[in-house]
């Protein structure tokens, strides 16, 4: 133990690239290193695999924001299971209530979920919980959920096996993604969307070795029902099936997949797509937006990418080689819109070819939008010898900064992917296959490496988007009101102030509605009512919400008139409670005893807003 305190006490960030921080020791073999950071407090995990006596397994450390590992020397070990001697396909996310899962696949073929507290606890047992009801045997996913729990994807080489789980175990239904006869469904990849729903993109895939693929992408609420039918967002191209798709979230409810392929015209390009919170393709060219004109002489892959905050655009880093002997290596950097333009034309070169290659390519926005860093390493006279390298960049693609993150070049094995930026840092690790440690480096965005001080960003003081309202009549109460929705703030408030300003005699009522609602009933009963909305946080109150044509207020009439009474919901669009939460319910029948608002179609088309009482 005092060994293990002294280790523990001297490994903090450091800025020296001849002497990195020292992780943990692992062993020179290990590989598959996965970081995530908890966004709440920046401790950060990491996870790697290497050959144990329980076979190729997973094992995790926890850094504190200053690079402190806490879990000793050796970190913690995954040894309820027996694992093949080759990778299964194992994943790792750090949790929104402070821990890590490790989801993997199992020497029988069952697929797990592992999570760990920050103590070291195993919080859903030592063995974890099995997932999709014992189906899927390969290549897990995981993604964090925004509640404290995950979304977990496994497969079988035929179809796809999605689950969610709650932060205590609770486990949903397994949704099944299968395809038609002769075609496969494989290679998910995992993208949080609003309202703790997911979106799921994966590949249809023909037989044999170069094959017919198509993407999908599909919308699934954590009790398995379907947000919108399977949508297709890559066209069939021919190519390796061993080629796979890669996605991240644009930061508003949809996401960005990217592959690369020889399909068209047969030259190596990345192909980018585009869908929204509903899984709909913004990119009209089913083909995709390619990073660089297509050329046959070289090949432009490699690619790894990141999303502006801001702006919502996907910022790629990728590597062009040539085609005749694959030899020559250049990163680029490019900047692609949600709606399929190409901001920087042919790519922003970033490191010309020098004569060695350059691999492990990693990309990263800052927090503020300011910027990105790529991270990369390159290669040195002996081809499997490397260094770490990174460069810093603003959103117009002009370098602020290079530096180098480790200099001593050896043979060793990067993360799959970076730490990401968080409270003004981000981290890269990596497994030294001479000495068999594991060492790692931090960034900030102006560069700095070493301790630095957590950038706190000061609370936005975001408004609430999209204000609407709807004259309603509730039937059964004989009651007339104003139905009032929105779309919540990407931070949530303490609370709304709904403001009513009665048209007639001026009187302004002020509202307070609870942070996690979207919609409010207001029984005014008759009158012309004027309401302004606002988000309410600790320090500060929003500005007035925008409606979709761009007014910070609405005005209704409330009639009294009952013409709307007793139309009859054909179509079912949704249904809220008084709370203001959206139930997600395929019909009625699914709800509990209480009071709710129900939206929906007439026969004749016409929305329709009424408020129901369930007696079960």
């Amino acid at each position: 133990m005092a060994l293990a305190s002294f280790v523990t006490l001297k490994a903090q960030w450091t800025d020296d690239p001849v002497n990195n921080n020292h992780i943990v020791n692992c062993s020179d073999d290990a590989g598959e290193i996965y970081t995530s950071t908890v966004v709440s407090t920046g401790d950060t995990y990491v996870q790697w695999n290497a050959f144990g006596s329980n076979g190729w397994s997973p094992t995790l450390q926890r850094l504190t924001f200053d690079g402190t590992p806490q879990w000793g020397e050796e970190g913690i070990h995954i040894g309820g299971h027996e694992f093949s001697s080759w990778s299964e396909g194992v994943a790792m996310t750090a949790t929104t209530d402070g821990c890590v899962v490790s989801c993997f696949a199992i020497y029988d073929g069952y697929t797990y979920a592992v999570k760990i507290d920050p103590d070291g606890n195993f919080v859903w047992g030592e063995q974890g919980l099995q997932l999709f009801g014992g189906l899927g045997f390969s290549r897990a996913e995981v993604t964090a959920a925004n509640d404290g729990g995950i979304w977990a994807l496994g497969f079988d080489y035929e179809k796809l096996y999605l689950q969610y789980v709650s932060a205590d175990g609770t486990m949903g239904p397994t949704t099944t993604i299968s395809a038609d006869s002769g075609y496969k469904c494989m290679y998910g990849q995992l993208s949080l969307s609003i309202y703790n729903d997911v979106l799921l993109t994966y590949e249809k895939v023909g037989s044999g070795y170069y094959t017919d693929k198509e993407i999908y992408v599909i919308g699934v609420t954590p009790e398995g029902g379907i947000i919108s039918p399977t949508q297709l967002l890559m066209s069939s191209q021919t190519f390796q099936s061993t080629y796979i798709h890669h996605a991240v979230p644009d930061g508003m409810g949809g996401g960005y997949a990217y592959i690369w392929h020889p399909g068209i015209g047969e030259a190596f390009n990345t192909y980018v797509f585009h869908f929204d919170e509903l899984g709909l393709s913004t990119i009209s060219d089913l083909n995709g937006i390619s990073v660089h004109s297509t050329d046959p002489t070289n090949y432009y892959g490699n690619a790894y990418a990141t999303v502006d905050p801001v702006s919502h655009d996907l910022i790629v880093a990728y590597e062009q080689t040539d085609a005749a002997t694959q030899t020559q290596s250049r990163i680029y950097v490019n900047r692609i819109t949600s709606t399929g333009e190409r901001v920087w034309d042919e790519g922003i070169l970033l490191a010309d070819y020098q004569g060695y290659a350059y691999s492990d390519i990693i990309v990263d926005a800052f927090e503020d939008g300011s910027g990105f860093t790529v991270i990369y390493t390159k290669a040195s006279s002996n081809p499997y010898f490397t260094t770490v390298e990174a460069m810093g960049l603003d959103m117009d693609g002009n370098q602020l900064w290079t530096k180098t993150l480790n200099s001593t070049a050896y043979r060793r094995t990067v993360c799959r992917r970076s730490a990401g930026f968080h409270d003004g840092q981000n981290i890269v690790t990596w497994v030294n296959c001479v000495d068999g440690g594991m060492y790692g480096q931090n960034i900030g965005p102006d560069g700095t490496m070493g301790p630095i001080e957590p950038v706190i960003p000061e609370p936005e003081c975001l408004a609430p988007e999209n204000l609407e309202g709807e004259y309603v009549f509730d039937f059964e109460a004989q009651l007339f009101g104003v139905q009032i929705s929105w779309t919540a703030p990407e931070t949530q408030p303490l609370h709304y102030n709904l403001y009513r300003y009665n048209d007639i005699n001026k009187d302004l009522l002020v509202i307070e509605v609870p942070g996690d609602a979207t919609s409010y009933l207001d029984e005014s009963g008759t009158g012309i009512y004027k309401y302004q909305l606002t988000a309410v946080y600790e320090n500060c109150e929003s500005d007035f919400a925008l409606t979709p044509a761009g007014e910070d207020y609405i005005y209704i009439e409330v009639t009294g008139i009952e013409e709307d009474a007793d139309s009859v919901i054909v179509s079912l669009l949704n249904v809220y409670n008084m709370k203001g939460q959206r139930m997600k319910v395929a019909d009625m029948n699914e709800l509990q005893t209480g009071i709710y608002i129900m939206q929906g179609l007439t026969q004749e088309g016409q929305v329709v807003t009424k408020k129901i009482v369930i007696n079960r």
